[in-house]
């Protein structure tokens, strides 16, 4: 950390904004732009150039507690609003998001990497949480019980739970920023929330636009700085009722242990080791299509990533082949750069990993078909890269890589694939391609994971229940489902006697 100091704009490809307002190098906390008590500082560069954006505030322990109170103090007034006065504002915020949506796509490139195209992409669908969650507001319904006592009435109903604390990833910045707090908000809960360090300036635009729909004060906040600081404090604090998490599964496990003394109700989404499963009868360039969009989107840095591709044997060598071509065409350099299918990883650490994983199936037996190494666009940039065959042991079988990494194996039976495809800890989603109909109802029901997607790669967006089984997560997020994780349920029991 360096002390907080007067910005120059460090990056050329910044003065494309249309509105430099959305930049925003401050903490969001109470209705204020905040530097913190110390001053001090945080470097955020573009992955692809390495180049600073922007030196971001860095909070610590005592202001993420005044962002605390300042959730809870506004938390009365903000559940108090009728559903219909809290949907008019999230509609507000989903509509300023798309008018912006230029600006903050260019922001979530710079900072991230993805191909402004994803990025793009990446707007819409966190619009589209906030669009739907404005919906789901007004249908919060209570229930009436039949009684089973004499003169009397029940009724059961959802109210909010408070304040919520929210800590999103640095791979979709703005997605899974709005997945979680429109849900919150819409509920009636008001947010703390805390960005990844390496992206930052995705959610601090967001905050400048709730600002401008009409977000009370307090109402929605952003603290930006050391996430175990950070994230300790929303833990420990028992009016933070509720923490949605999503990031990887060992740092999952541990907010759980330090929530466990305010028994917090918990929202995580956790790591992935996504199979893709395509079967002798899939169609050929279809299944290629589906394998390049499953494993390389956001660079492979996705939890949805196929992660294990399973072939079987009968068409192993000519899809292997297809999809070394597909993959040797990809076009990687800056994300800026028209036509790019793949960005820089995040950061050094990413890179390495790949590598090890690719040095350890190399050295098990997989054959490289493509790539393999890191890439001439950049100290952050690695080669799309195909390995065949490689050992059930190889770490890649075994872990998430989070890189332009794929690991294609083959398979002869039905049972077998699927005992391999669930023979992990983690259950987030699964691919399967076939033309059988009675393979992808069996598939569905055999493959334990939380989401199946057949025969396609989008599978996600505001109505759908997003979330794994076993150690990919704990409750949804998306649909009506996710909401519900933000409200306590409360049983009326009324004596209607004479």
């Amino acid at each position: 950390m360096t002390a907080l100091r007067a910005r120059p704009t460090y990056h050329e490809a910044l003065s494309r904004l249309n509105d430099r307002h959305l930049l925003r190098d401050l903490s969001y906390v109470g209705g204020r732009w905040v530097a913190g008590k110390t001053g001090a500082s945080f470097n955020v560069a573009d992955p692809a150039s390495v180049t600073t954006l922007a030196w971001v505030a860095s909070l610590g322990r005592d202001e993420t507690i005044e962002a605390i109170d300042t959730a809870a103090a506004a938390f009365p007034a903000w559940r108090s609003l009728l559903p219909q006065q809290r949907a008019s504002i999230l509609r507000k915020w989903h509509e300023l998001m798309l008018a912006a949506k230029e600006d903050l796509a260019l922001i979530m490139t710079l900072e991230q990497g993805k191909p402004l195209a994803e990025s793009r992409g990446e707007i819409d669908y966190a619009a589209g949480f906030i669009e739907w969650y404005a919906e789901e507001a007004k249908r919060i319904n209570a229930e009436s019980v039949t009684s089973h006592l004499p003169d009397t009435e029940m009724i059961v109903r959802r109210e909010a739970l408070g304040v919520v604390g929210i800590v999103t990833p640095w791979n979709f910045p703005s997605a899974m920023l709005t997945r979680k707090a429109a849900a919150a908000l819409a509920a009636g809960c008001t947010v703390v929330a805390h960005p990844s360090s390496e992206t930052p300036l995705s959610a601090l635009a967001l905050a400048e636009l709730g600002e401008r729909a009409g977000l009370p004060a307090g109402a929605f906040n952003i603290v930006t700085g050391d996430a175990s600081t950070i994230v300790g404090a929303l833990c420990e604090d028992a009016r933070v009722r509720a923490l949605s998490f999503t990031g990887s599964t060992g740092v999952g496990k541990l907010i759980a242990g330090q929530c466990a003394a305010t028994m917090k109700r918990l929202v995580m989404e956790l790591g992935g080791h996504a199979p893709l499963i395509i079967f002798d009868d899939a169609d050929l360039d279809r299944a290629v299509d589906i394998a390049v969009n499953a494993k390389f989107a956001t660079s492979g840095q996705d939890c949805l990533a196929a992660n294990r591709i399973f072939v079987q044997r009968s068409i192993m060598e000519p899809f292997a082949a297809a999809f070394a071509k597909r993959i040797a065409a990809l076009k990687v350099g800056d994300g800026l750069t028209d036509a790019v299918d793949i960005g820089p990883l995040m950061h050094e650490r990413a890179v390495a990993k790949v590598e090890e994983h690719v040095a350890d199936a190399l050295n098990r037996g997989a054959r490289l078909a493509v790539g393999g190494k890191r890439h001439a666009a950049g100290p952050l940039f690695f080669e799309p890269t195909l390995l065949v065959n490689p050992s059930p042991a190889a770490l890649i079988m075994q872990e998430e890589t989070f890189g332009p990494v794929a690991a294609v194996t083959s398979f002869d039976t039905e049972a077998e694939v699927v005992a391999r495809a669930n023979d992990t800890e983690y259950g987030l989603v699964a691919y399967v391609v076939t033309q059988n109909g009675a393979r992808q109802m069996r598939l569905g029901r055999a493959l334990d994971y939380g989401m199946v997607a057949i025969n396609r790669v989008k599978i996600t967006g505001g109505p759908v229940p997003f979330g794994g089984w076993k150690q990919s997560g704990l409750g949804r997020e998306g649909s009506r489902h996710g909401i519900e994780a933000f409200t306590e349920l409360k049983y009326l029991c009324i004596d209607t006697a004479a």
